[in-house]
């Protein structure tokens, strides 16, 4: 299958993109610099331009764009970056299907923070949006998607937790401090952590890429969410370092700002769709997942 994807250079675009083509997909890949190889499209979702050529006899389209959301400290103009780098592509994407009326599929990047903070309650696909910032870009994010649903495509929106791989996402950052002991628990460490292996997040993928009765929301999220304590002490025993050394809420604030929020938000995130629709993870274990990912 022929299978367009935004957003292809970032961590989980690039691993993506390798998967896809080694199950015998073609991928072409959107970028928004002048197009230098075959596989490559010019775009431009800031203006709403797309190639016209980017949809011919494309079965799917894949958006994982977006700017990180931890790249920065967060202040009004970077807010601004965050939501327009979601919802413009996003808009973009969705207005050229619902004119072509094709391609048929839109897998669409959204995220568990959808949820906030969930507390102790267990929230699957069916709950509802939480309150604030993220919540309001997920809300809008996931909302650009309705003119390719109202002109008869299947939308996925996936709604993903952390990655957990070495060479990105939740780890990349934390490892550093891990591997020197300096790492352990942030603010009480009661909090649950939503959280996926990158191996699993990309059979997820491609299973609902390959499933047509799935559309709607669709958590991206081990069945097992930790508490944010039980996870550091578990990548402190994987390192074989100790994680004993609490981040405290005061330091968080400072150093992240508003974003501190987010970071110690409790998220007890369940995928119930993945799971009815016979799922089956490889690593739904932290521990197993962990050792994968430092591994890869």
């Amino acid at each position: 299958m022929r299978v367009v994807i935004a957003g292809a250079s970032g961590f989980l675009g690039t691993n993506l993109t390798e998967r896809l083509r080694g199950s015998g997909h073609e991928v072409i890949r959107l970028v928004r610099r002048p197009a230098r190889a075959q596989d490559e499209l010019t775009w431009d979702p800031s203006r709403r331009e797309l190639d016209p050529a980017a949809f011919e006899d494309a079965d799917a389209v894949i958006n994982l764009a977006g700017a990180g959301i931890g790249d920065k400290r967060w202040d009004e103009d970077y807010k601004k970056v965050i939501r327009r780098s979601r919802v413009d592509p996003t808009a973009t994407l969705a207005e050229a299907i619902a004119a072509r009326g094709t391609p048929t599929v839109l897998l669409n990047a959204s995220a568990v923070g959808y949820y906030g903070d969930t507390g102790e309650h267990a929230v699957d696909e069916d709950a509802p949006r939480g309150e604030g910032f993220l919540q309001d870009v997920a809300r809008d994010w996931e909302a650009a998607t309705e003119p390719a649903a109202e002109a008869g495509a299947r939308v996925v929106r996936l709604r993903t937790a952390p990655v957990l791989a070495a060479s990105g996402g939740l780890l990349k950052g934390m490892l550093p401090f891990f591997r020197l002991g300096l790492g352990g628990p942030l603010a009480s460490g009661r909090q649950h952590m939503a959280w996926i292996s990158l191996a699993d997040w990309l059979s997820a993928v491609e299973f609902l890429f390959e499933r047509p009765g799935i559309s709607g929301p669709v958590n991206l999220s081990s069945p097992y969410p930790p508490t944010n304590r039980e996870f550091t002490r578990a990548l402190g025993e994987e390192l074989g370092r100790p994680a004993i050394l609490p981040a405290p809420w005061f330091g968080l604030r400072l150093l992240l700002g508003e974003f501190a929020d987010e970071v110690v938000a409790s998220q007890r995130v369940l995928p119930s769709v993945l799971t009815r629709h016979g799922f089956r993870f490889a690593h739904a274990d932290l521990g197993a997942a962990l050792r994968w990912a430092l591994a890869h």
